[in-house]
């Protein structure tokens, strides 16, 4: 699920769902939010496994009206022996104006077998709007068996501001058609972003609210904004 429902309520389901310090989430997201509605949202929750520790961290992103919010939250032990623990919260709100590429990556299983509906095994979600190099750099390695000679570093460069890793054996098949088509509702406001008419992103089938307009609108769990400023939100 990655319409959000212009009340946000299918957002904070998916928060919950996910089940990771949810009220904390929840109030992140509203708080950075800042009274735009909700369109379109992805929210993952990974776990990673080390030899003696366990580490779990959420990334929700929220398209938003004329912005895309990202949301990351991970915990760390505070103390040697683990029995204090802390939140780690970063959040960032990037006009989709700013946003310069959407990147999608497929992988199939079985290729040969390939037929029209053929379920994605795995997609990679890749945003970039800073332009910033990630660089993955490694030995560079000789043909030669025998050499002993140092012939420096090879790697990649790639430019990528998030990038987010959904598999149909981990996340589900939902999750990963969930993505895709959160990622093509962010192409289409980056191709032509939202304006107060709401023309736009409104075309998106499954969604079914509008832009923030003039027109005051009742209270609801994220809150609305009136004439720039905030009409209330309630808990």
């Amino acid at each position: 699920m990655t319409f959000s429902a212009p009340d946000g309520s299918r957002l904070v389901q998916d928060i919950e769902k996910a089940g990771f310090y949810p009220q904390l989430v929840t109030d992140v997201v509203k708080d950075s939010l800042d009274g735009r509605r909700p369109v379109s949202h992805l929210v993952q929750l990974e776990t990673h496994f080390t030899n003696t520790e366990l580490h779990r961290h959420i990334t929700a992103l929220v398209l938003a009206e004329d912005v895309l919010h990202i949301t990351h939250v991970d915990d760390q032990q505070f103390d040697d022996v683990g029995a204090e623990t802390v939140a780690r919260v970063s959040t960032e709100t990037v006009p989709i104006s700013q946003i310069r590429s959407v990147t999608l990556s497929y992988a199939y299983h079985q290729p040969q077998n390939y037929t029209p509906g053929t379920p994605i095994m795995e997609l990679n979600l890749a945003v970039s709007w800073t332009g910033t190099q990630q660089l993955e750099l490694y030995p560079a390695m000789c043909e030669d068996p025998e050499c002993q000679a140092d012939h420096g570093y090879t790697g990649t460069a790639a430019s990528e501001d998030v990038v987010m890793r959904i598999s149909s054996e981990a996340d589900g098949q939902d999750a990963v058609e969930g993505a895709r088509e959160f990622a093509r509702t962010l192409r289409r406001a980056n191709v032509a972003p939202l304006t107060d008419s709401g023309a736009q992103l409104a075309q998106a089938p499954q969604y079914q609210g509008t832009a923030r307009t003039e027109t005051p609108a009742p209270r609801t769990r994220f809150g609305h904004r009136h004439n720039g400023r905030d009409t209330g939100r309630s808990s």
